[in-house]
């Protein structure tokens, strides 16, 4: 019931995502999707601790409403000073 709902909700933009901006790597993550914004708040310290335990450095934990994004990690070696190698994906096991 839960997953029909999210995939009806998600396309319209009716879900919510976890948003964790990292400074070190330079890299957005989005988690999710989640039907409200009390399970996404709830949800976003153990991926905030599973980046920490990768190394990263998060700089921006942010609740949002949108459609999905078109890609769930998106690394920007512009920004990236120290020359570091992109991440390797992580999954939210949302589904």
């Amino acid at each position: 019931m839960k997953e029909s709902l999210i995939n009806f909700l998600e396309p319209l933009g009716l879900t919510w995502w976890v948003e964790i901006i990292t400074e070190n790597p330079r890299c957005t993550y989005y988690f999710g999707p989640f039907l409200s914004s009390k399970e996404a708040e709830l949800s976003k310290s153990g991926y905030l601790e599973d980046l920490q335990q990768e190394g990263a450095e998060a700089v921006d934990i942010t609740i949002k409403r949108c459609k999905p994004p078109a890609i769930l990690t998106i690394y920007d070696e512009s920004l990236d000073l120290n020359g570091s190698k992109p991440p390797a994906p992580v999954f939210s096991g949302q589904m």
